[in-house]
């Protein structure tokens, strides 16, 4: 039973899922991140899983490492029904801002990005639907101390966006992206325009899309989400995986449970 979407207008979603994730080696040895099984699902089926029970009715996953075993995979559990995938033969050469280029065709309406390896509950994305605003919602959460891997925000005095990266002064910093931004309205115009600008640059295949949403911030077209109490965690490398591991079986165990097995 997926959750009540209320008015949403935001019901596609794109995953970013191209890297290996050497991080993770030996795990990511000879399958991809996404591929990671937790509880008998893949990472990016419990992500699709999320998305479906929280309404969104059609899911892009932008593919690289291991792309034959992944398309496989979403073949067999969702045959097609509301799932595609994208290639992107550059996987190896770049970072995300050149997925999210190849994956722009995708981003034509309001739409949700998320990471390959950002773990969620249902609840939460349809909460940051319900609550978006602004052209750009960035969703952050926030914490007492933040490290050097953290995505850091720097926010003004209404809890707006100024600055995004992981380089930001930590005395400065209020919260921590996610790995999950809604577009909605001009935002995903305003996302794809910069994303092609970004990609004329020089170093434009070292850069994450993160760095068009900081220059974005800092003309006021983002706006800021903050996930509570709801549950989530990020899979970069191995001391990732307890917080993974719970994250998913609580959400295995709640009320909504993620997905039907299809």
């Amino acid at each position: 039973m997926a959750l009540d979407s209320g008015q949403s207008r935001i019901k596609r979603a794109v995953l970013l899922s191209a890297g290996q994730g050497r991080r993770l080696l030996p795990l990511t040895a000879e399958r991809p991140k996404c591929a990671i099984e937790f509880f008998g699902r893949t990472v990016v089926e419990w992500q699709i899983d999320a998305l479906f029970d929280a309404g969104f009715e059609a899911v892009t996953v932008v593919l690289g490492y291991g792309a034959d075993r992944v398309e496989g995979l979403l073949e067999r559990r969702y045959g097609g029904r509301g799932v595609r995938t994208i290639y992107n033969p550059f996987y190896r050469l770049t970072d995300n801002l050149a997925t999210c280029w190849i994956a722009r065709e995708a981003m034509g309406d309001d739409f949700l990005l998320v990471n390959g390896d950002t773990l969620f509950e249902p609840r939460l994305a349809q909460a940051l639907v319900d609550a978006v605003e602004a052209p750009i919602t960035l969703t952050v959460d926030h914490k007492g101390a933040y490290d050097s891997d953290d995505m850091k925000v720097v926010t003004d005095e209404q809890g707006r966006p100024q600055r995004i990266g992981k380089q930001l002064p930590v005395a400065e910093v209020s919260a921590e992206s996610i790995g999950m931004i809604a577009f909605s309205g001009v935002g995903p115009e305003l996302f794809r325009q910069a994303v092609e600008r970004f990609m004329r640059s020089d170093d434009a295949l070292s850069l994450w899309y993160l760095s068009v949403v900081d220059e974005l911030a800092g003309l006021s077209h983002v706006g800021a989400w903050s996930v509570g109490d709801r549950l989530w965690s990020e899979m970069d490398d191995h001391d990732d995986l307890a917080d993974v591991e719970k994250v998913i079986a609580a959400i295995a165990e709640a009320p909504h449970k993620a997905g039907s097995e299809a």
